[in-house]
């Protein structure tokens, strides 16, 4: 018996969501005394790194047909490998894949599933996680069943564990026999040093910017930290910046360890993308502006004197 991890990849390395969930995978596979099994498509580099984070087997898919990511194959891949290996659980990251993938992968092996989830099951008679509801504005406690389930972990929620591991290496070759209703036929990808789903600090700006002209000290920010860059709604809608750094219940939910929101007021449905953020940085006039409700610490000033004061500080602390 065991559990099947899909392990995510982007441009064939794997993602850090991808070893957490491996690290929760394998956590609960000692629990439930099971093995961790652990699944990708065959051309991922660096397959052995896998091993580092619990996979006790990695069970790797030679095909043409997995080169450009489709929700039906790649859940066919997982689904597949779940009943070939009498797998009691699969863990999926909560990505924009997982998420395309994970209900697909339970219609076909028929078990539950549970999304959202943000911390490591209690074990009573039953298992007991919590997970996010109603767009990040709440949790809930959810008990599961021990056997036959579908999980989605969200990133950065799980810390990552290194261990020793020798997880064996099996390849396969695949075929799909689904019947593809829909192609990828362009995959386009966003710029930026650091993926913003990956990021572990990420610097975002809102309309208090007052132009796209004056993003460069945001972005001189975010290097000196090593961060990624986000925007609110508006921003993006008026073409500051871009779509895919749109953060909100209508753009991309983050959850790094630190955020930093400069000129924004903090709408409800802004912090609903962002507010799991371990720690939250709010700089604004508006001694008033929400935002400040929800963060850690707060700075009420001015975006064009106290950011430059930030990076000047940095340059200090790195020199």
């Amino acid at each position: 018996m065991s559990i099947l991890v899909f392990a995510e990849s982007q441009n064939n390395k794997f993602k850090k969501s991808t070893f957490e969930a491996i690290s929760y995978a394998k956590d609960l596979a000692t629990l439930l005394d099971l093995e961790c099994i652990v699944t990708c498509p065959a051309e991922t580099e660096n397959l052995e790194i896998l091993s580092q984070y619990g996979a006790d087997k990695i069970i790797t898919h030679q095909s043409d047909e997995l080169r450009i990511f489709t929700p039906t194959r790649y859940a066919e891949m997982i689904y597949k490998t779940a009943a070939a290996h009498t797998c009691k659980h699969v863990i999926i990251s909560q990505t924009y894949a997982g998420k395309a993938i994970a209900p697909i992968v339970a219609a076909k092996l028929n078990y539950a599933i549970v999304t959202g989830i943000i911390d490591f099951p209690t074990q009573e008679e039953e298992l007991v996680v919590t997970k996010t509801v109603f767009s990040n504005k709440a949790y809930a406690k959810v008990h599961l069943p021990k056997e036959n389930l579908v999980m989605t972990i969200v990133p950065n929620s799980y810390e990552l564990k290194q261990q020793k591991g020798q997880g064996s290496i099996v390849n396969h070759t695949f075929t799909s026999s689904s019947h593809v209703l829909t192609k990828s036929i362009e995959i386009m990808k966003s710029k930026g040093k650091v993926p913003l789903t990956e990021a572990e600090i990420v610097v975002s700006a809102g309309r208090g910017l007052k132009g796209a002209e004056n993003w460069s000290m945001i972005e001189e920010l975010a290097d000196l930290l090593g961060a990624a860059t986000a925007c609110s709604k508006p921003v993006s809608d008026m073409e500051w910046r871009p779509h895919s750094e749109h953060v909100g219940q209508t753009g991309i939910t983050i959850k790094p360890d630190l955020y930093i929101a400069i000129g924004i007021s903090g709408a409800i449905q802004h912090l609903a993308g962002v507010g799991s953020s371990k720690n939250i940085v709010v700089i604004n006039t508006d001694k008033e502006a929400p935002f400040f409700k929800a963060a850690d610490y707060g700075i009420v000033g001015d975006a064009f004197e106290v950011v430059p004061k930030m990076i000047e500080a940095l340059k200090n602390s790195q020199s």
